[in-house]
């Protein structure tokens, strides 16, 4: 989800969130149809399907995206309901363009707006035409005006990890910090996933996939978008660099055998407590250890930590991997090998040169 630099519209006194919709709030048996055992059991199945057709990070956002927008045309004199795309297109003109002080949001944000507010008129029974004239033309407006190129972060390369790690403390605390680096760099993985992690399958109801530590390595399966798949980590060439040591050793002395894999640490350092890590503690890893090894001194600190977080472990092993494309884009779960290029920044930059093979 993108982070907002600010909000479009400052608001006072705002109105008490209201409790969005769930997705299942609709499923019920037609009028005209008689319940039975076998029917209603049925209509608690298809809900409860219902609620996992979308994260609950997700729909908590588009519940917000809802919110605003409500509020937005309440300090209008309008109402959200029914869908105006008349309103819709001056809503994400506001959105665009700021006010004052108030930076206008970027163009992804503001795509994650609508698709938020297609998501709550949908929830209420309505429908919003996102090719109606009044939006698209609006929308595409804002694309040529304001898009700007995808800012990538900085890849942590082989190198980098390994001053990385140095940083990090011999105690229990950082046996799970030098494991979650690891791990994430080895398997590509996004900074969710790492932290979704449990020890079995189906330990926990928000398990996002599981470990199978083996002779060859560790396998993880993980829950995608499209489905289940998995993650091959094999061991490394040197204990202090083995993502798969570094896992073993983090579930060994903090006595994890079930539930997630990745928890906090008592205050003492002593123990591993049930509770699961927030994915932003790998942002946060991330940008100390980065820090704590001087990685690119050249830079003020604040534009060198800007340039790092979770996702230079995903593109780090894509950069570093001195491999076949295609297994690269297997690890990471790319459904186009496009993707997986534009993932593979310094690793090929200037390496086939076209200039000279032209004869310049």
């Amino acid at each position: 989800m993108t982070t907002e630099k600010s909000k479009s519209l400052p608001l006072e006194s705002p109105d008490p969130p209201e409790d969005p919709p769930r997705p299942d709030a609709e499923l019920v048996l037609p009028a005209h149809v008689a319940g039975s055992g076998g029917l209603d059991r049925l209509v608690d199945t298809a809900r409860d399907y219902a609620r996992q057709s979308a994260s609950e990070n997700t729909l908590k956002a588009y519940a917000a995206d809802w919110t605003h927008f409500g509020r937005w045309c309440r300090m209008r004199g309008a109402d959200p309901l029914p869908p105006s795309p008349e309103m819709i297109g001056l809503y994400l003109a506001d959105l665009a363009s700021g006010q004052g002080r108030t930076v206008g949001l970027s163009v992804s944000s503001i795509e994650r707006r609508l698709s938020g507010l297609a998501w709550g008129y949908a929830q209420r029974g309505a429908r919003m035409d996102r090719k109606d004239r009044h939006i698209a033309s609006v929308l595409a407006g804002i694309r040529r005006r304001h898009a700007r190129p995808p800012v990538q972060k900085e890849a942590v390369l082989a190198e980098d990890i390994r001053a990385m790690l140095a940083t990090l403390p011999h105690d229990l605390r950082g046996l799970r910090d030098r494991a979650m680096l690891l791990v994430g760099f080895a398997g590509g993985l996004r900074r969710s996933e790492i932290v979704s992690l449990d020890v079995h399958k189906d330990d926990t109801p928000d398990s996002g996939g599981w470990v199978d530590l083996l002779e060859e390595g560790v396998l993880i399966t993980l829950r995608g978008k499209t489905g289940w798949r998995e993650v091959e980590i094999a061991r490394g060439s040197a204990p202090m660099t083995c993502p798969v040591h570094a896992l073993s050793q983090w579930l060994h002395f903090a006595k994890i055998d079930f539930g997630p894999v990745f928890v906090s640490v008592s205050r003492n350092g002593l123990k591993a407590t049930p509770k699961r890590l927030s994915d932003k503690h790998v942002a946060r890893l991330v940008k100390q250890t980065v820090r704590d090894a001087g990685l690119r001194p050249e830079l003020p600190e604040k534009e060198r930590l800007a340039l790092f977080s979770g996702h230079s472990l995903r593109a780090g092993l894509a950069s570093s991997a001195e491999v076949d494309e295609r297994y690269v884009q297997k690890q990471l779960g790319h459904s186009s090998a496009e993707m997986t290029r534009r993932y593979q920044r310094r690793r090929d930059r200037f390496r086939v040169n076209l200039t000279k093979a032209s004869g310049l």
